[in-house]
């Protein structure tokens, strides 16, 4: 009889096991599930669609297009930037056309360019220096006196800038002036 006791608790045991592993796999399918759900919702809910990555993607390129225009107008404004260099310093003793006295000019003169022809120009000024400096005086001795005495010195100012320009290779000179000038009657 005792072996008849033991037989049927073996047999609730053996009853026990299945029912445990049926509840083991059950969870383990539940936890799958679970997992498969999550990451199914993920993809739905956070991964943007055609429309939101076209969407994207043409705001970028609009940004890129628009930075480039601005850097482009930047590099041309860079470029022509107008600059100031240095023409020389002139010291002439001469007698003007309309007159016999004897007058003493002393100027200092510089032009402008634009940035983009800064190295053509340093190469031209070092070129011409000479024919430059020849013109530039010839062009204060031929002047009339009120030419040289007016307040602006508008005429005397176009016509340098109209010798200088035209001993260059280009028109790279913008324009001229005058750091000092001073005529005095000797």
């Amino acid at each position: 009889m005792a072996d008849e006791k033991e037989a049927p608790e073996n047999t609730d045991n053996e009853a026990t096991v299945p029912k445990k592993a049926a509840v083991g796999r059950g969870l383990v399918m539940a936890f799958v599930g679970v997992i498969v759900l999550l990451e199914s919702a993920m993809f739905f809910l956070m991964i943007p669609s055609a429309e939101e990555v076209s969407a994207l993607a043409e705001a970028k390129l609009i940004k890129s297009v628009q930075e480039g225009e601005v850097q482009a107008e930047k590099k041309a404004d860079d470029e022509n930037e107008v600059k100031e260099i240095d023409l020389g310093t002139f010291g002439e003793t001469f007698s003007p056309i309309d007159t016999e006295r004897e007058y003493t000019i002393e100027l200092h003169l510089y032009g402008l360019i634009r940035k983009k022809n800064s190295d053509a120009m340093d190469a031209e000024l070092g070129e011409k220096q000479g024919r430059l400096r020849h013109a530039i005086r010839m062009k204060i001795r031929t002047s009339a006196l009120t030419e040289l005495q007016e307040n602006q010195l508008g005429l005397l100012e176009r016509r340098i800038l109209t010798t200088s320009n035209h001993l260059l290779a280009e028109d790279y000179l913008l324009g001229v002036g005058f750091h000092d000038y001073q005529l005095r009657e000797e």
